[in-house]
């Protein structure tokens, strides 16, 4: 008569021995997601667009700056009633800057004129995040009827 036989047994992995293959294939995924995402995070410019209806401008602290570029693209500011007519970009940011510097919880108000070139506009909402001037609105008119 044969031998009874025993039954195979599996080999066990020892307690410290973690299988890291599925841990390496989710991170290999999760960093193809962030590589085509991040380039698309960067491009654009962040803006709170107002509703066509929405309330009048109003600062919490009663100052006011608004930015507007007219149809030929040109740059005029005004700074708590205080026009200041035709200014470069960068006269212009720089006197932001320092006008948000005495008074930092004042929003900057841009408003373009309605053929004005939208290129215009997005170099100076641009140029305004770039100095860290992040309270940045769109003028509008309210709609018609």
């Amino acid at each position: 008569m044969a031998a009874p036989q025993q039954p195979i047994r599996k080999r066990r992995r020892p307690m410290g021995e973690i299988n890291v293959v599925p841990y390496i294939d989710v991170m290999l995924v999760l960093l193809v997601i962030f590589m085509v995402t991040a380039p698309l995070l960067t491009q654009g410019v962040k803006v709170d667009l107002p509703q066509a209806t929405a309330e009048p401008v109003t600062s919490s602290d009663g100052h006011i700056v608004v930015i507007t570029v007219d149809n030929k693209g040109s740059y005029h500011l005004n700074l708590d009633g205080e026009k200041h007519g035709e200014l470069p970009l960068t006269d212009l940011v720089h006197r932001v800057v320092a006008f948000q510097r005495l008074h930092p919880k004042t929003p900057v108000n841009v408003g373009g004129d309605r053929n004005a070139n939208y290129g215009k506009v997005v170099q100076l909402i641009a140029a305004l995040k770039q100095k860290d001037i992040l309270k940045v609105g769109l003028l509008t008119e309210p709609p018609e009827g």
